[in-house]
């Protein structure tokens, strides 16, 4: 009772809850970009799911909070830079970032049909999109723990009740469950900013690899060069359907 009547606790757990949700952008991007490979009637679940496990990856981090500071620590050296395991975590999965984005820009832009399933027995084709289901739902779990990683560790820089982070962990995933579907939907209606969002993927990606290597850099630069590219993009969106409007008589 006393941490709910301490005003200070509210404000961390107010400022944690908000740099949760900003951290949780690329994950909600890498979510919506694979949920929109499924057929429509498996994308909520996948979406579900895909939370579930960033919920459940956050909270195991930090119920095992000494386990994940000691992944700060040096475990070797490579030509006198000192490599932990946190390092070894954000190279492997920036570089799986990287290799996912770039393929699915390859998809997107070069070949959209190519992993389309040939069958038509309706048993093949289940089986097909259940393996996607879970191949997919794989990849999600994959990512999720490079993000929670990250987003745990700045956790435990801002707040030392374990009790504020757990709060502000749910609330930040109940809010990206919200936001994941209309964001999803508005990414599968503009192909353009499907590319546009796996590039800023390729930026995280490269973010995280030289993160790895001691070289940071700041994400508040990446998230406004990503802002700036969907404004731009929101322009061009407008002026794409007022040029249709024109176009289509009365």
């Amino acid at each position: 009772m006393e941490l709910l009547s301490d005003p200070n606790v509210w404000i961390a757990f107010a400022m944690l809850t908000a740099l949760e949700i900003v951290l949780g952008i690329d994950n909600i991007i890498f979510i919506s970009i694979l949920v929109g490979r499924l057929p429509p009637h498996l994308r909520d679940k996948a979406r579900r799911l895909g939370l579930g496990f960033a919920m459940l990856s956050r909270l195991a981090l930090l119920f095992t909070l000494s386990w994940v500071m000691g992944l700060t620590a040096d475990l070797f050296s490579v030509f006198g830079q000192g490599i932990s395991g946190r390092d070894i975590v954000l190279l492997l999965g920036g570089l799986f970032l990287l290799y996912k984005a770039s393929h699915e820009i390859f998809v997107e832009v070069e070949a959209r049909e190519q992993h389309a399933p040939a069958a038509t027995d309706e048993a093949t084709l289940k089986a097909a999109g259940n393996k996607l289901f879970w191949g997919i739902i794989g990849q999600i779990a994959i990512i999720d723990i490079v993000f929670s990683l990250d987003s745990v560790i700045t956790a435990v820089g801002m707040v030392d009740h374990i009790s504020v982070m757990v709060a502000a962990v749910v609330v930040s995933v109940g809010v990206m469950l919200v936001a994941a579907k209309p964001i999803g939907d508005f990414v599968d209606r503009h192909p353009s900013v499907k590319v546009l969002a796996l590039a800023f993927l390729v930026m995280v990606g490269m973010a995280l690899t030289a993160e790895a290597f001691d070289q940071e850099v700041p994400k508040g630069y990446i998230y406004a060069a990503m802002a700036f590219s969907l404004a731009v993009e929101a322009l061009n969106i407008r002026a794409r359907s007022k040029r249709q409007q024109v176009a289509t008589p009365a």
